[in-house]
């Protein structure tokens, strides 16, 4: 049986090379080569045991490759072609995706662990930090690349980008609208041109790196603060001469951030939550405006399927947004150990890294 290299989570949060044989592909699924993919912050806490899963995992959801092979009843594809997949993978029949919440495919249990939603690649099912994996529910999720856009310039489309819109789709961004975005890592980021493209007029990114914040301005944040500076609340409430925010939108996964994005709403404003939370969150009554407030928080997991790729696409395509920056190191599969060191403690201005076999 051939092999293939991948990078699997072991004991003592780990996550190492090693070899495994090449899948084969079911009769809806397909297999695809990989020739790009990156570590998310999703990975992090995976490796950390943040989000239990399977020891033994190949790691990774964010896809970009060539169609190797295709099972016996996928139809409207054909070997060769170049894809990406989102990190949900839905099936398209189940009761969540017929209710419009294709995202939640899936929730429950398997195997002991919990399922979060229907983000199935290198959580429930084996990832994509390998040369090969296994797409399943090829037709509800195999988008193909156009021929005028580079593997590079689609990286973000299968997780970060499609999250960090979903944030502000979730918040009911509106023309007019002031938006605040806790946190601009890489997701934080998305949100921030995500808010732009929705109608946004002033979009406050709070984050304390500068390169960061710099990039913040780039995607189209008008004010940006550094909490290590100037406590946020205050500035925003200072920026908004008292009434606080329409939309919060908190893309880290902390307590703090969380209470500091309610806090700083309006009367009837939205808290969008894009976080992986490990711990319990708890906030102040004085934060939620005692429930009386009508304030609205809603979480958001990453729209998957074909059509939201193509979505996304089409928005690079159009250079609307442009998030080829993002990527600040280049690492080749047999350094993944190197990468995800790197990625973990945040060095040397690490944003993204893109991992080629």
């Amino acid at each position: 049986m051939k092999k293939m290299k991948a990078a699997i989570l072991v004991d003592g949060h780990r996550v190492v090379l090693d070899e495994r044989p090449i899948p084969e592909p079911g009769p809806n699924d397909a297999l695809v080569r990989i020739t790009l993919t990156t570590i998310c912050g999703s990975d992090i806490h995976i490796m950390k045991g943040e989000v239990p899963i399977p020891l033994g995992r190949i790691m990774g959801h964010e896809p970009v490759g060539v169609i190797e092979k295709l099972g016996k009843g996928v139809r409207g594809y054909k070997e060769g072609q170049r894809v990406i997949c989102g990190s949900c993978t839905p099936s398209g029949w189940s009761n969540a995706c017929l209710c419009g919440c294709s995202s939640m495919d899936g929730t429950g249990t398997k195997s002991g662990f919990q399922v979060a939603g229907g983000w199935r690649l290198g959580n429930t099912d084996e990832g994509t930090q390998a040369e090969y994996f296994i797409v399943p529910d090829a037709m509800a999720n195999l988008a193909v690349i156009p021929d005028h856009l580079t593997d590079e310039q689609v990286l973000m489309c299968p997780d970060i980008m499609s999250t960090g819109f979903a944030g502000a789709e979730s918040g009911k961004v509106q023309i007019g609208d002031t938006v605040a975005i806790f946190a601009q890592g890489p997701i934080g980021l998305c949100s921030t041109a995500g808010a732009k493209l929705m109608g946004a007029t002033t979009i406050i990114a709070i984050d304390s790196v500068p390169e960061r914040l710099a990039m913040a301005k780039k995607l189209g944040a008008d004010i940006v603060i550094d909490f290590k500076k100037e406590d946020p609340y205050e500035a925003i409430m200072r920026h908004t001469d008292g009434r606080g925010v329409d939309v919060a939108i908190e893309a880290l996964g902390t307590n703090a951030t969380f209470e500091a994005g309610l806090r700083s709403l309006r009367p009837g404003g939205c808290l969008s939550s894009l976080g992986i939370y490990s711990s319990d969150l708890k906030f102040s009554s004085e934060a939620f405006g005692s429930g009386l407030a009508n304030k609205t928080i809603t979480s958001t997991m990453n729209p998957g399927g074909k059509e939201r790729m193509r979505r996304m696409m089409d928005v690079v395509a159009s250079g609307r947004v442009d998030l080829s920056s993002f990527v600040t190191h280049r690492y080749k599969l047999d350094q993944i150990e190197e990468a995800y060191d790197l990625f973990a403690n945040q060095r040397d201005g690490v944003l993204k890294i893109a991992i080629t076999p």
